[in-house]
């Protein structure tokens, strides 16, 4: 009740469709073997990397093609600055499942309230499930939604998945949760709500009892206002990679809803770009080549972490590509 209490107060999510888990990316893995291995997916690309893992666990993905670093049976949909990192759905195959995640990681862009009225009624108009990732919702600045049950009809084909890691540091803690909404239904009518409950039960048995008292007391009115300090303290540090990325004229994204910076280095790999960052100024980044083929050309770079620390980084990075 806490977290549909304090995350979804004015959205109309109850607590009985509220899932407490032991992190979003567990349940990426429940909502896999829920779903089975005879369903089609599409994922943004760039994006983490664990939805299309999983699928490949389950038997979905098909066979890889190491030329294009893509899966025969995955629609990999585009998401880059020419298109403002949100996908062109009027060329988007239609799939049984949609993998979005916003604020992204690796990109940390925020979908607008208008893009996500698209997806919701690109999946409604094909049938499909949206598995929606919100856990950098924190993060959000601007009036970009914090959930897809904003938009209207939404919870009639999506599950939201989040997590306590990102806001609340509680990364090795494992403390998430996952909102299955009443109203949405498989083809035949049968509640996808009573499938998931009977998948936790048996594959789960529940969040520790320590990670859940470390959880209500983040959402207790002063717990929450002391991360929404941490969180203004993180995105501090993105501002300030992302500007020493821009001073020296790379092309840099994010760093506004989210705590990461995406940047380009044309003409380079992801993996040069980090063999060098790494082997020059001994600054651990992620091979944007990592999240899918879209993520060639382009680093992670990440402002969780002590000030003095980002402040350094910031100074060996002007100091290599000045």
């Amino acid at each position: 009740m806490a977290i549909a209490e304090t995350f979804y107060r004015d959205l109309g999510v109850k607590g009985n469709e509220v899932f407490v888990s032991d992190g979003a990316q567990c349940d990426i893995s429940r909502l896999q073997l829920l779903l089975g291995s005879n369903v089609s997916m599409a994922v943004q690309d760039p994006s983490f990397p664990a939805y299309i893992d999983c699928g490949v666990i389950v038997g979905r993905a098909g066979n890889f093609q190491e030329k294009t670093g893509t899966y025969d049976n995955i629609v990999y949909m585009k998401c880059g600055p020419e298109n403002n990192f949100f996908p062109d759905l009027s060329t988007t195959s239609r799939t049984d499942i949609i993998f979005f995640c916003s604020p992204n990681n690796p990109t940390g862009y925020a979908a607008s309230r208008q893009q996500l009225q698209q997806l919701v009624d690109f999946a409604k108009a094909n049938g499909s499930m949206i598995i929606y990732d919100s856990a950098y919702a924190a993060y959000v600045t601007d009036d970009s939604p914090r959930s897809i049950f904003e938009i209207p009809g939404a919870k009639e084909v999506a599950i939201e998945i989040s997590s306590f890691s990102k806001f609340a540091g509680f990364t090795g803690v494992r403390l998430g949760w996952t909102v299955v909404p009443e109203e949405l239904l498989y083809s035949n009518g049968f509640p996808v709500m009573k499938d998931y409950n009977r998948i936790v039960c048996t594959c789960f048995n529940g969040a520790s009892s320590v990670a859940q008292a470390g959880g209500l007391a983040c959402l207790s009115k002063e717990g929450y206002r002391a991360l929404t300090t941490v969180v203004d303290y993180y995105m501090g540090n993105a501002e300030i990679l992302f500007d020493a990325f821009s001073s020296l004229g790379l092309k840099a994204y994010g760093g506004k809803n989210a705590p990461y910076v995406w940047v380009h280095f044309p003409g380079m790999s992801s993996w040069d770009v980090f063999n060098e960052i790494l082997e020059k100024t001994h600054i651990v980044t992620i091979p944007g080549r990592g999240f899918g083929p879209g993520g060639e050309g382009y680093v992670r770079v990440s402002g969780f972490g002590h000030r003095e620390r980002i402040l350094e980084a910031s100074m060996r990075l002007k100091n290599l590509y000045k």
